[in-house]
């Protein structure tokens, strides 16, 4: 049976499925629960026990230039297992896609597959090594996200959403003007340097919650916003994620791999440039964290902190180049400590 609710989303999704014929006693509606944006998730089990699930937005969409369904086409290209495109309702702000399950990477490993860890992220890492060459062969086109990149802005316009969203909103921190301004010029040096790198095709949040386990093979969803950036992004989100952590053996073994894949080397400069975007991408995940608590009253991912922080306490003790940035936001928080 279908519970009713007040709130507007599911009354749109109740007038998509009535639209469609799809509506009936029999018919299930499940809310799962969605990332860290304003879309929400239904999944729709239909009597004959197939499902659906719905992307509700927040207002009417036009699909034929939605991000997703774009994003959704180039990895179809590129032969990376993505959630296909089944329909649309724009003017009800809804994408119907494929239903992947509830088997994500991180439930997985929680449920005792560890001893498959090493060939579910070799699977994962080569699913990274096609995107980036699958991304070259692509880059002419002239369409998202091949237009789109990580760029100077982009990249400071996320550090200074974590200085106003983790640093002033979530923890209260109250910086001098001068402090202020230092840490301003730090990461600003941070954002200049990363821009500067070669770029290739980022899935932008590929992490455990976004690789899901299906019929036997590893799929990613959550990639609306893909650009292009860095070589590392994609690759400092899979072993250092947020979410879940491993050892610095497995990392290691991880990134071997990863170069072995793409016939390169696994030399220091790597491993400094990988520790540079850990900086960057996990600023920007604390400042998604705070934003989400103080703004969204969504307290979900506030267990994720003390591991966020805890991987830049790390490259700080090893990258002596950062030894001002930390102070400085040591001096802010004590997350940084």
């Amino acid at each position: 049976m279908m519970e009713r609710s007040a709130g507007s989303h599911l009354d749109r999704v109740r007038a998509y499925l009535d639209r469609t014929g799809l509506a009936g006693p029999a018919t299930a509606l499940a809310e799962l629960p969605g990332d860290a944006s304003d879309r929400r998730y239904v999944r729709v089990r239909l009597p004959d026990e197939t499902s659906r699930m719905l992307m509700v937005h927040s207002g009417p969409i036009d699909s034929r230039t939605l991000p997703f369904r774009f994003v959704a086409q180039i990895l179809a290209r590129m032969d990376v297992p993505a959630p296909a495109v089944l329909g649309s309702a724009d003017d009800l702000g809804i994408l119907v896609i494929e239903d992947l399950g509830d088997i994500t990477l991180q439930a997985q490993l929680g449920a005792g597959a560890s001893g498959q860890r090493d060939a579910v992220y070799a699977d994962a890492v080569d699913l990274i090594v096609r995107m980036q060459r699958g991304g070259r062969a692509l880059a002419s086109t002239r369409e998202p996200p091949f237009t789109l990149a990580f760029d100077e802005e982009k990249l400071m316009w996320e550090l200074a959403f974590f200085v106003e969203h983790f640093l002033d909103g979530l923890r209260g921190a109250r910086p001098s003007a001068a402090a202020r301004t230092a840490l301003a010029d730090e990461l600003r040096a941070v954002a200049r340097e990363l821009a500067a790198e070669p770029r290739v095709f980022c899935h932008r949040d590929y992490h455990s919650r976004n690789l899901m386990l299906h019929r036997g093979r590893l799929y990613v969803i959550d990639f609306q916003d893909a650009r292009m950036g860095p070589a590392t992004y994609d690759l400092v989100s899979l072993l250092r994620d947020c979410y879940v952590r491993h050892e610095p053996a497995f990392v290691d073994r991880m990134i071997a791999y990863y170069h072995d894949r793409l016939g390169t080397a696994a030399d220091p400069a790597y491993r400094d440039r990988f520790d540079l975007m850990s900086v960057q991408r996990h600023l920007k995940a604390l400042g998604t964290f705070g934003y989400q608590s103080t703004a969204g009253g969504n307290d979900r991912y506030l267990s994720a902190i003390p591991r966020t922080a805890g991987y830049l306490v790390e490259v700080f003790g090893r990258q002596p180049r950062f030894e001002r940035l930390r102070a400085l936001l040591a001096g802010c928080a004590p997350d940084f400590d």
